[in-house]
């Protein structure tokens, strides 16, 4: 299993499931940041169609494009179905943010041979780390 470090290294496109239009909101700060220094973030939330200038999307499965990690926004109880649903496209790993664990989400993302992390935050480890997806 990859450390939450190397995870962030080797994904350049990030999922965020639950993410938020409010700004008010970690849901929205937290992914911006992975945008800001130059991940791929793609937010998903069925019920935006925009979030930080990026075209939103309802489900995992409606994304037209790799996904390497997926993050979470979203109520513990909630996270086993996003689980199979980040299996089901083949992302590498699924991340829930601080605050958020699961263990039949554990169980299947590893069950799958995912790198999983949970209550753990992805902005928090970025900026320890001072890490960047920017060239030159």
């Amino acid at each position: 299993m990859r450390t939450p470090e190397q995870i962030l290294r080797d994904s350049t496109t990030v999922a965020v499931v639950g993410a938020s239009r409010y700004p008010e909101k970690s849901a929205h700060t937290v992914p911006l940041q992975l945008l800001r220094h130059g991940w791929r973030v793609i937010p998903v939330n069925p019920h935006a169609e925009e979030i930080w200038g990026q075209r939103c999307y309802p489900t995992l499965a409606a994304i037209p494009e790799a996904v390497d990690l997926v993050n979470v926004f979203r109520p513990s109880a909630d996270t086993p179905t996003v689980a199979r649903e980040a299996v089901a496209i083949g992302a590498t790993a699924l991340w829930l943010q601080q605050g958020i664990a699961n263990e039949e989400s554990r169980a299947t993302a590893e069950a799958a041979g995912m790198d999983y992390v949970e209550d753990h935050c992805i902005a928090v480890e970025r900026a320890i780390r001072e890490l960047t997806k920017r060239t030159g």
